[in-house]
């Protein structure tokens, strides 16, 4: 176990521009290049000589490996500047020719007199059979890249497949034993293989068989540690208490006051939520509760509700958003909420990077809104009763463990609108308590989705332009991030701007355009979004990222952009921007794609409107990596286990209840498991 945690920077014969591609995507260690696992295997285990690649052709077989000596090495330049490299083959039966494009390195590789092994797909030419090469090696009694089923990871960062498969191979020749993390009992109990064959045969399979088992193992080891972490983090809350508890009987007539005065009427489903929250911070135990919500389902008043009960008891509320436009949303809804409520509401104060309420108006405020920034440095805030965290992607680990810093320990409520299917709470969540909104306030009409193929398109926009200038509609126009990155680049930024240029001089010359993207100034963006708010533009452009937060009633149009670069949860996000007053709104989604699936998935989500029904449709298509936003809202990527598993879901999950129960020694009993938990654990709660 010493080599495994060894840092990644030592491992031999690695370029430093690898290793820091290799920190990049969170390898930190050899034992994470080693859980860095293949998503497929290719197999060119059927090794045939290559007089043999015809009759191999002929009798359907695809994949090869053939081993023989290279002859010659030619290095071909033509008109187009391409490079083309051709080795020729011999064995002792015949010869082939294998051809390369633009890789003159492969000079270097293959030297004449040398036995190699070529593996890929037979191709059947006017001249004869040929072999179309995917991998290479010089000849080597034990074969990595060709004859073998050879695993193929994924490529991130400039770091190709055969690097990482290279590598991993080394460090595996290097391993002598993984230490198991689970007993034997456990081991039996669920037909799983040992560590030490697992991480083994993942990576480099005998044969499919093992490599299944061998991934169901690793699965299990990955979701048993996530449940039993949540597991334990739950017991120690449950030991926890707060320094005061919320007295709700007291206030009980000034709560049902501040209901009667609102201008709307509370769906079943925010009271029901409410009263869950209520009741939780009624008592000594911190609550730990996530608010889960459609857009638009009114998450900010229950909230405000739980702010109200903690301000009439006394204590500070403080509510965190992940960007200054989502910060600035909840300070304005909260005023307006507390408008009308007399004497007894609670004073509200900002703080973001570029918005600060008066350093007096902050000392007095109940509820202080901001970003996490509010929590940053050294500023302290004392008698916090209640932390709200809405769309953070740890739910308030990090701010929870944050304040105990501070020597407060107050109730947590975590909120978001990503629709998250069953499974995946019980599986990522199982420490929180989760209240769900699953019905929409009374009068909102379900926003009228549109796929619009390229041959449409001009209709569409005729039909926008009508609707601007004939009703005041004001439109969205959101443009795709078009590169790999969560954040905007400057290419992204360029995307953007070049999308305004061309709706402003071609498509809209007499509506008036606006832009927002996330590298603009604060107050630039402030001053864009109460232009579109007051009506003084018609239609803005916008990237995804600033996306969340915004809220323009009078908006009833989007169009998105690039639709089938969108998981589910985002285009439904996006949607969630219209439909926020009673006026029939629409959604338009543009592609250029004409793939099958691509239109599929599109299609569904044109005909339904409830997140819940389209995370679980991405979760099934997609896998649970692609449940959008995962960074933003807290979905783990996991690497081999999947969150539509529900029986292996159900028996790590058991598993976990029955270690806490049972109260089993980690530190004596599972020293290895004990690791795991501690470096998952130290993952969570780290400083964003």
């Amino acid at each position: 176990m010493e080599l495994l945690q060894t840092p990644i920077e030592t491992l031999p014969k690695t370029a430093p521009l690898t290793k820091n591609r290799l920190k990049s995507i969170s390898i930190n260690t050899y034992f994470d290049l080693i859980s860095y696992f293949p998503t497929r295997y290719e197999d060119y285990s059927c090794i045939i000589t290559i007089k043999e690649m015809g009759a191999a052709y002929d009798s359907g077989i695809e994949h090869v490996t053939i081993k023989a000596t290279v002859s010659d090495f030619e290095n071909i330049y033509t008109r187009r500047h391409m490079q083309i490299q051709k080795v020729k083959l011999v064995d002792d039966k015949a010869s082939t020719t294998v051809t390369w494009f633009n890789q003159p390195f492969l000079r270097q590789i293959f030297r004449t007199g040398q036995i190699v092994s070529v593996a890929g797909s037979l191709e059947r030419l006017d001249f004869g059979t040929v072999i179309r090469a995917q991998h290479y090696e010089i000849d080597s009694p034990e074969p990595v890249h060709t004859a073998r089923l050879v695993p193929i990871y994924p490529a991130k960062r400039g770091l190709s497949s055969r690097l990482l498969r290279e590598k991993i191979y080394y460090l595996l020749q290097r391993v002598n034993q993984f230490q198991e993390m689970l007993s034997d009992k456990i081991l039996k109990a669920n037909n799983l293989v040992e560590s030490n064959i697992a991480y083994r045969q993942i990576h480099f399979p005998d044969n499919l068989a093992l490599a299944e088992q061998a991934r169901d193992r690793l699965a299990f080891d990955e979701l048993f540690t996530i449940q039993l972490s949540s597991a334990l983090v739950r017991e120690s809350w449950q030991h926890e208490k707060v320094g005061t508890v919320l007295n709700r009987n007291k206030f009980e007539k000034t709560l049902n006051d501040f209901e009667i005065n609102l201008p709307f009427k509370l769906t079943k489903a925010q009271k029901r939520s409410i009263d869950e929250i209520l009741k939780d911070i009624s008592t000594p135990k911190p609550m730990n509760r996530l608010l889960q919500g459609d857009v638009g389902s009114g998450k900010t008043i229950v909230a405000a509700f739980a702010a109200y009960l903690t301000h009439l008891n006394g204590f500070k509320v403080l509510l965190m958003a992940p960007t200054e436009i989502l910060a600035s949303q909840h300070f304005q809804s909260l005023i307006s909420i507390f408008s009308s409520n007399g004497a007894s509401s609670p004073s509200i104060a900002i703080i973001t990077s570029n918005k600060k309420s008066s350093n007096e108006e902050i000392a007095s405020a109940n509820i202080i809104v901001g970003t996490h920034a509010i929590i940053a440095g050294k500023r302290k805030f004392d008698n916090v009763g209640l932390v709200i965290v809405d769309e953070q992607q740890k739910f308030g680990v990090v701010q929870r463990a944050k304040l105990k810093e501070q020597g407060t320990n107050p109730h947590l409520l975590s909120m978001t609108a990503t629709p998250i299917p069953r499974t995946v709470m019980l599986t990522l969540y199982g420490e929180l308590d989760i209240s769900i909104l699953d019905e929409m306030p009374l009068g909102r009409l379900p926003v009228k989705t549109h796929l619009v193929t390229q041959e449409k398109r001009q209709a569409a926009y005729t039909w926008i332009n009508t609707q601007a200038q004939a009703n005041q509609a004001q439109i969205f126009i959101v443009v795709p991030l078009i590169d790999e990155s969560t954040h905007e680049s400057m290419k992204n930024i360029k995307a953007a701007n070049n999308e305004y240029e061309k709706l402003s001089k071609e498509i809209f010359p007499n509506l008036k355009i606006g832009l927002l993207h996330g590298r603009m100034k604060s107050a630039e963006k402030d001053k864009v979004l109460l232009d579109f708010k007051e009506g003084k533009l018609d239609i803005l452009v916008s990237t995804p990222v600033v996306e969340v937060g915004i809220d323009i009633p009078r908006a009833t149009i989007i169009v998105i952009e690039g639709a089938e670069r969108f998981g589910m949860a985002q285009l439904h996000q996006l949607r969630g921007r219209v439909g926020r007053d009673n006026k029939q709104s629409y959604c338009l989604l543009f592609t250029e794609q004409q793939a099958i699936p691509i239109t599929q998935r599109l299609n569904f989500f044109s005909k339904v409107n409830d997140g819940f029904v389209l995370a679980q449709y991405d979760l099934e298509h997609r896998g649970g990596g692609s449940l959008h936003g995962i960074e933003q809202h807290g979905i783990s990527e996991l690497a081999l286990s999947t969150l539509t598993d529900v029986e292996l879901i159900n028996k790590t999950q058991k598993l976990a209840q029955e270690f806490v129960r049972n109260k089993y020694s980690l530190d004596s009993e599972y020293p290895i498991l004990k690791e795991r938990i501690d470096k998952y654990h130290n993952i969570q709660i780290a400083r964003d």
